[in-house]
């Protein structure tokens, strides 16, 4: 499996990585746990380094997941893992608003290192901005748990240019992580040159559009109890329907490439700029290895120019969240 650098410290992880989320919370039931820890054994057998966790994915339940199947090889493995909620007081899945005050930021930390059974979390982030607590003072407290041994690296989710300034002005900030793919390229105007500018590294979580763009979705699939996406515009049958023409056209570049849409939509995503590493997620091994077949496919700068040519064509329809969430984002 091809590396690559996250950062100016240079952590090095594996080209793609693995989105962990969908194995425990937001695509309906969580999955027998046997059979996860059984598929993260996997991902780190063919190669795989790079793993994708947070305190709310459960919540709680994918974090001790990922400790107990990644334990045995935890000297092999970077963990990235995020805070920034107040949790449901009850244990049920969701959140109570935002919460990034720094002692707050410490006792997940604490927590968090109990729950992946490990010594030190390699990339901590914070998962959404709070705007009640300046990002001076998440950094600072950030930068205080890396001193003291628990945090090798510090990482911002869907942070806009200004707070990523400041908060790498605090403590560099080792990496973004932010949703982009085909169907979301908002941070190609603002974040991404800005990353560059900085040296900062980009992982794009639901680089396959959260399961729409590996073309096994259509405007007649049923989405299960408990799947989010039943509560995102996007994915209302008519925008399924709509947005089928981004399907179609990463279908057509997959055809002469002997590839699958799933796997342009990775391709095209490492293709952008070297120090991206994605974060496809699955509960399939046969999905996992189509993935990791993704790095593998080069696109030449033809073919880029032929897929953006194509794309600035397709209107996307649908906004990617709801109101009350897209704000909780500072792009």
């Amino acid at each position: 499996m091809q590396k690559r650098n996250l950062g100016k410290d240079n952590l090095e992880v594996t080209a793609l990585g693995l989105g962990c989320m969908g194995m425990s919370f937001g695509y309906g039931a969580a999955h027998d746990k046997q059979e996860m820890i059984t598929l993260l054994r996997a991902a780190v057998d063919r190669g795989i380094t790079f793993f994708d966790t947070a305190e709310v994915y459960g919540p709680f339940t994918n974090e001790e997941l990922l400790g107990e199947a990644l334990a045995p090889v935890r000297d092999k493995v970077v963990i990235a893992t995020k805070f920034g909620f107040n949790l449901n007081p009850d244990g049920s899945p969701g959140w109570q608003g935002l919460n990034s005050r720094p002692e707050r930021i410490k006792q997940v930390a604490e927590a968090s290192l109990k729950r992946l059974k490990t010594q030190v979390i390699d990339l901590f982030y914070q998962h959404r901005v709070d705007p009640a607590v300046p990002i001076e003072d998440v950094a600072g407290a950030v930068k205080d748990l890396i001193h003291e041994g628990k945090v090798r690296h510090f990482g911002l989710s869907e942070a806009g240019v200004g707070t990523i300034r400041r908060a790498h002005a605090v403590q560099p900030v080792t990496a973004l992580q932010s949703e982009y793919s085909l169907w979301w390229r908002k941070p190609e105007a603002e974040v991404i040159p800005t990353l560059e500018e900085l040296g900062i590294g980009f992982v794009p979580y639901s680089p396959l559009g959260k399961g729409f763009l590996t073309g096994k979705m259509d405007e007649t699939t049923e989405l299960g109890k408990g799947d989010f996406r039943s509560t995102l515009p996007r994915f209302t049958p008519e925008a399924r329907k709509a947005n089928q023409a981004v399907v179609d056209l990463l279908t057509n570049i997959g055809k002469q490439k002997g590839a699958t849409p799933a796997q342009v939509a990775l391709a095209w995503l490492l293709a952008q700029k070297p120090w991206i590493v994605p974060i496809p997620g699955t509960t399939k091994l046969s999905r996992l290895d189509e993935n990791i077949g993704a790095v593998a496919i080069v696109l030449s700068a033809e073919d880029l120019r032929r897929i953006d040519e194509a794309a600035s064509k397709i209107k996307v329809e649908g906004d990617r969240y709801p109101e009350h969430i897209e704000k909780m984002t500072g792009l």
